[in-house]
């Protein structure tokens, strides 16, 4: 089942972690072999290689022949790493080579009793909010589901070896990354066909056997996507809300000119019957002088009042307040400390939980909105509209 390259002439090995479970049994039973075959290979993948090699001659539970087939056809392909910079509170950011000059973000994000790793999705993103530094770079391309899972294949690897390294257990059941959030890089849901597989193998229990409690989708609210996760795939999920009514939120989240408020939380309403729990975290990002007043909260408020009356239990959502971290040409500042902490107090009030997150990875850029890199322009954005905006006498480039 060798692939061929364009000229024909180059065979092409097919990426393994490109599958999901059903994914891999098919190019199993491709290669002639039964479908048990694909458990066996999905557990040497995602449970027992190394973070950087996973050679199909050590796996020595599966038929000699099968290993042949799969050094001729298959590869376990991990991204080149770029860099990697650990922050003072223990936050590790790599740095991933997608090629084209594209590079993503991944983020681990240590605490006490757990370990979340911070997904990307897309090399950069198209949804321009305006407070994300990632957004304002523009947008490249959608990540494989093999792109998606190496960050985690990766990432579980090398903390694994560190654990070790430091005298700690050498159970190789003993995962590191407990909780995965797609928050990185892009929106998630615009890439919904390489982001479906990725979530089957995350939350399979022959790959990294996470509870779907423990995988959280972020998304700006693109409607159709939410409904179809929630036949296909239902995890935790995190909207990135920002504003508490539409005349705000178009300014902030451009996507809210297309799905309303009203068409969002109608969404969220119906994900919540599919959701493995009884509440959906909604985002805010807290702007001085933008969208922090005290008539903002109460905004909220009534809002939510929806959510929370039509939810099981009458739970329904839960606030994550976001500190901004400026970015250059943003025009925007952070709302002080004193202001998030009244803003907080507000909805806590009101019976809505609420949370201002921990800023974690500041000094590596590795906190909520600073996923730009140490690539300048990874997307190509300033290029491209330096190129839109040149007199067209200068250039006959095709307007496409």
């Amino acid at each position: 089942m060798t692939l061929m390259s364009p000229d024909s002439v180059t065979p092409t090995r097919v990426n393994l972690l490109n599958f999901d479970l059903d994914g891999l049994a098919d190019f199993c039973e491709h290669l002639g072999e039964k479908r048990f075959r694909a458990v066996q290979l999905f557990r040497w993948i995602h449970q027992r290689g190394d973070p950087g090699a996973c050679q199909f001659d050590q796996m020595s539970d599966l038929a000699k022949s099968l290993r042949v087939k799969l050094q001729a056809v298959a590869t376990v392909s991990p991204l080149p790493v770029v860099s990697q910079h650990i922050s003072t509170d223990g936050t590790i950011k790599w740095l991933f080579d997608v090629g084209d000059a594209n590079a993503i973000e991944t983020v681990f994000i240590p605490e006490l009793g757990r370990g979340t790793l911070c997904v990307s999705s897309q090399a950069g993103c198209a949804m321009g909010c305006r407070f994300c530094a990632t957004g304002h770079q523009g947008f490249s391309r959608n990540l494989s589901t093999g792109e998606i899972i190496a960050q985690l294949w990766f990432a579980e690897g090398f903390l694994r070896q560190h654990s070790q390294s430091h005298g700690h257990s050498d159970d190789r059941s003993d995962r590191v990354v407990t909780n995965v959030v797609l928050m990185g890089m892009g929106e998630p849901l615009q890439n919904y066909d390489a982001l479906l597989p990725a979530l089957r193998v995350m939350t399979c229990d022959h790959g990294y056997g996470l509870s779907r409690r423990r995988v959280t989708v972020s998304t700006s609210g693109i409607v159709p996507m939410m409904d179809r996760l929630a036949q296909d795939c239902p995890v935790a999920l995190a909207v990135s809300l920002h504003a508490p009514n539409d005349v705000l939120r178009d300014q902030l989240v451009p996507l809210n000119l297309k799905y309303s408020l009203h068409d969002l939380l109608s969404a969220c309403l119906r994900y919540l019957a599919h959701a493995p729990r009884d509440f959906i975290t909604f985002a805010y990002c807290l702007l001085d002088g933008v969208n922090d007043g005290d008539e903002h909260a109460r905004q909220l408020i009534q809002l939510m009042q929806t959510v929370r009356t039509h939810s099981r239990a009458g739970v329904g959502c839960k606030f994550n307040l976001i500190p901004f971290n400026p970015f250059p040409d943003s025009g925007l500042r952070p709302s002080s400390p004193e202001r998030t902490q009244s803003f907080a107090r507000i909805l806590n009030a009101a019976g809505i939980t609420t949370t201002v997150r921990k800023t974690r990875g500041g000094d590596i850029d590795a906190a909520c909105g600073q996923l730009a890199g140490d690539i300048r322009d990874r997307t190509r954005v300033q290029q491209r509209m330096e190129r839109l905006h040149r007199p067209r006498f200068l250039h006959q480039e095709s307007a496409t």
